[in-house]
């Protein structure tokens, strides 16, 4: 077991990790290379230039003011400097919440640490029933500090039971006042947003053939039958796999090309060549810029026909479309009530806005999905147990005294000081972070398995399984193998009946192992988050060996948004881990303490410079946060009423049979009063959004704007030629051509739109090859000012389009647009 010793070990590594990592970032930030690396939120914006295009050729690479170098850690306050109404309107509603978090923890971990380390370091010390067991089990001086230490049957345990309802309740209030805040921002955002397709749009599933009609017929008669005041249009869902494929086999050639193609512009004399054989390694040696011509010509002859196949064939339609309604208030009765008497069938929900739509799972058939998500649950509850062979060896590592009672032969190499130190203080914590690296991204694929039709609900669900993960794996599993492996002798040795007494007084001693894992992960893994040693790497080997175009070296820079589905499962393990040890090992707390303290400022300085939220769930999350917050509580209880009970404080004991019963109360309460803002959109709301807009804008054509807003990815597809950008828009309700030259089509507005009758889109191919532009349009753009009632006003010169993701495996996945949401959000103090 790690000692006082090992632990301190462990601390200066970390803290020497941590510091030289946060003096490297302070470093490279300054550096005009790094630029795009530490500040691409900036760029992405289109707020900031690159500081190398007006410097020699070492400034290009090298900061050579001497003053930065001695002003290098000024980005604290630059990061604390920003208000949360300013980080609202910077990146939006999601990173301020998010952000929320962190203080919550703060508010939570304070007083706790200062009253713990005031009353229950003295009474656990004082009382010294380690030593009276010190030769059968495994103690160290830490143990000393926690509930173990203290007598069976004494009173001192009323101390840890008083303390348990105070913190209890301490915590119960902030997560009220902190529900009830994010409640009220969320509703506050909601209606200060202008209009949006979502606001809309609802998803329609499992849509029944009707013998005799067309799935578009069908769409129309139902909702003309059953909303025929407020149903204005829909957009159906295609199945596209194979032109998917195409799309992008294209989008990599298009690169080869203008790579090629640009070099010829710097060397006229030299024309460039390639081999046809693998990889370019072998075969006829041709002139890449006609090669690849030829190549794209050709697979634009292919995309024509498979686009028209899927156009022409029915099959190719999908029992889902995007339905809009001609106000909200018609939206939101569509989305919020049963449709027809068979609850399977005409299965409605909010619309995802459309750049969070996950369109490859729209293509998944309805009756497939309880199965999906029946064998993801049994494959998940393997893996958990799967993983339970790595945790019990880390355990092992951490314990080697217990494996030194039963192996004495291992004693040589283990008690070398600086081994035993380094095994027991920083390795365990090490090998727990790295088994857990890839998890995220494994459940991630089993979430999108599961048939969810939005990336923010596929985070959210990555995210409860991470966090399951992490209650069994982490803490439950460490917990009990680490107690078997370090009672190991004790174990073999004594009767059954001291088993219970034995377990009692070990829990709390694998404080010692959290406290190593707590310095690996949230203290040196902190400082490696703003580092970003990782995506700087990369970018500079893209930027060496991949990067061919502009728009090449702008995929080089994108961040990515805040690692939801990883960050917050996370943050709900130190949230338990602090309040199960609050009362047990209050030892623990100020580690906790330091964690959060350094996270808030390292995601704030990210939030801010780095990345970029590719959606925005509006705070969706937060029930999530609250409900785990909450757990972590029952279980801090349910753990303590054990502890004693192998205590054999049996007068004490039932003191604490009340607590999880409140606990439990309140959480159903806060449940009923606050979850329906992150479920359900007030018809009042709606209807007074809906008559401040007929009344600033009587003649709205909602029709236009909403036409393909929801458009499907098969009649997308990208092409930019150097630095031209040509949008190509379709109507669902007309026939476009593709002619010899790249289509231009003016932005949108209501009087380009052209009804004609129902027909799908006709693609008609020429000679020369179609070009399909990809055109980024306006940004969504929100104004909040909760001092005064809320403006509707329309302002994006044309609806969202979409980018295309080149990571999607068999469809089309669209990311945020180039440029992202820009949120004005206006909160008066009080």
């Amino acid at each position: 077991m790690a000692t006082l010793s090992d632990i301190g070990v462990s601390a200066l590594i970390n803290i020497l990790t941590a510091f030289a990592f946060l003096l490297a970032f302070a470093m490279l930030r300054i550096q005009p290379i790094n630029d795009r690396v530490y500040f691409p939120k900036w760029y992405i914006n289109g707020e900031r230039t690159s500081p190398r295009s007006a410097r020699n050729f070492v400034g290009k690479f090298v900061n050579l003011n001497v003053k930065t170098y001695f002003t290098f850690l000024n980005w604290m306050p630059q990061a604390m400097r920003m208000s949360e109404t300013d980080i609202i309107n910077h990146a939006g509603l999601d990173s301020a919440v998010f952000l929320r978090i962190y203080t919550l923890g703060l508010k939570i971990f304070v007083p706790i640490t200062i009253i713990a380390l005031l009353i229950l370091i003295p009474v656990n010390v004082s009382s010294g029933t380690l030593f009276f067991l010190k030769r059968e089990l495994v103690v160290s001086d830490i143990d000393k500090l926690s509930i173990s230490n203290v007598r069976p049957k004494s009173i001192r345990f009323f101390v840890h039971i008083a303390l348990e309802y105070l913190f209890t309740f301490w915590i119960c209030y902030l997560l009220y006042k902190e529900y009830d805040n994010v409640a009220t921002m969320r509703l506050n955002f909601l209606a200060s947003q202008r209009r949006h397709a979502e606001q809309f749009t609802v998803v329609v599933r499992n849509v029944p053939h009707v013998s005799g009609r067309s799935f578009s017929d069908s769409l129309d008669h139902f909702f003309k039958t059953n909303h025929p005041d407020h149903y204005l249009c829909h957009q159906a869902v295609y199945n596209a796999n194979k032109f998917a494929k195409l799309a992008r086999k294209r989008e990599r050639l298009q690169n080869w090309l203008d790579y090629n193609q640009l070099k010829f512009e710097r060397h006229p004399d030299k024309k460039p060549t390639s081999k046809r054989g693998c990889l370019g390694l072998w075969g006829e040696k041709v002139d890449s810029i006609e090669y690849y011509k030829k190549q794209i010509k050709d697979l634009d002859r292919r995309m024509t026909l498979e686009r028209q196949k899927i156009v022409k064939d029915s099959k190719s339609i999908l029992p889902v479309a995007f339905v809009s309604f001609k106000s909200r208030w018609g939206a939101a009765v569509c989305a919020q009530t049963q449709q027809s008497k068979n609850p399977t069938l005409w299965l409605t929900s909010w619309a995802p806005e459309p750049r969070d739509v996950y369109w490859r799972n729209l293509a998944i058939p309805f009756v497939s999905l309880s199965i999906r998500r029946l064998i993801i649950s049994l494959t998940v509850f393997a893996l958990v147990f799967f993983y339970m062979i790595p945790i019990a060896f880390v355990q092992s590592l951490a314990n080697l005294e217990g494996l030194e009672k039963v192996a004495p032969f291992l004693r040589p190499v283990i008690e070398l000081k600086f081994i035993k130190s380094f095994l027991q203080g920083f390795l365990p914590g090490l090998a727990l972070k790295i088994f857990l690296y890839i998890l995220p991204t494994v459940l991630m694929i089993m979430s999108k398995i599961e048939g969810h039709i939005a990336m923010s609900t596929l985070e959210r669900r990555t995210a409860a399984k991470y966090y399951y993960f992490m209650l069994v794996n982490v803490f439950l599993g460490s917990i009990v193998t680490g107690t078997a492996f370090e009672q190991l002798h004790a174990f073999l040795h004594q009767s059954p009946t001291q088993i219970p007494r034995t377990i009692g007084v070990s829990i709390p001693m694998k404080a010692t192992f959290f406290i190593t894992y707590i310095m690996v992960d949230g203290w040196a893994g902190i400082a490696g988050e703003i580092l970003r040693l990782k995506p700087l790497v990369i970018f500079h080997l893209k930027n060496m060996f991949l990067v061919k175009t502009e728009r090449d070296r702008e995929r080089a820079t994108n961040p990515g948004s805040v690692d939801f589905p990883e960050t917050i499962p996370s943050l709900h393990l130190y949230f338990l881990l602090g309040i199960v040890y609050a009362v047990v090992t209050p030892i623990l707390l100020p580690f906790i303490l330091v964690f959060f303290a350094l996270a808030y400022l390292v995601y704030r300085h990210q939030i801010i410079n780095v990345y970029n939220q590719h959606y925005e769930s509006a705070a969706a999350f937060w029930p999530h946060v609250h409900s785990r917050i909450i757990a972590s509580l029952l279980i801090s209880q349910l753990l303590l009423m054990g502890l004693l009970s192998t205590k054999k404080a049996a007068n004490s004991t039932p003191l604490l049979v009340i607590l999880p019963i409140l606990t439990l109360s309140f959480h159903k309460y806060c449940k009923h009063r606050f979850e329906p803002a992150f479920q359900k959109y007030p018809l009042e709301e709606a209807m007074a959004k809906d008559t401040a807009e007929r009344s600033a804008e009587p003649d709205l054509n909602l029709k236009a704007y909403l036409a393909d807003a929801y458009l499907h990815p098969i009649f997308l597809s990208f092409e930019e030629e150097e630095e031209e950008m040509v949008q190509v828009r379709v109507d669902k309700h007309q026939t476009h051509t593709a002619t010899s030259q790249a289509r231009e089509i003016s932005p949108p507005s209501p009087a380009n739109y052209v009804q004609n009758p129902p027909s799908p889109p006709q693609y008609v191919h020429q000679s020369s090859s179609p070009q399909y532009v990809y055109h980024p349009s306006s940004p969504p753009h929100y104004e909040y000012n909760q001092s005064s009632p809320p403006r509707y006003e329309y302002n994006q010169s044309s609806p969202p389009t979409y980018e295309y993701n080149q990571s999607s495996s068999t469809h089309y996945l669209f990311g945020a647009p180039p440029s992202p949401p820009r949120y004005v959000y206006h909160q008066e103090e009080p």
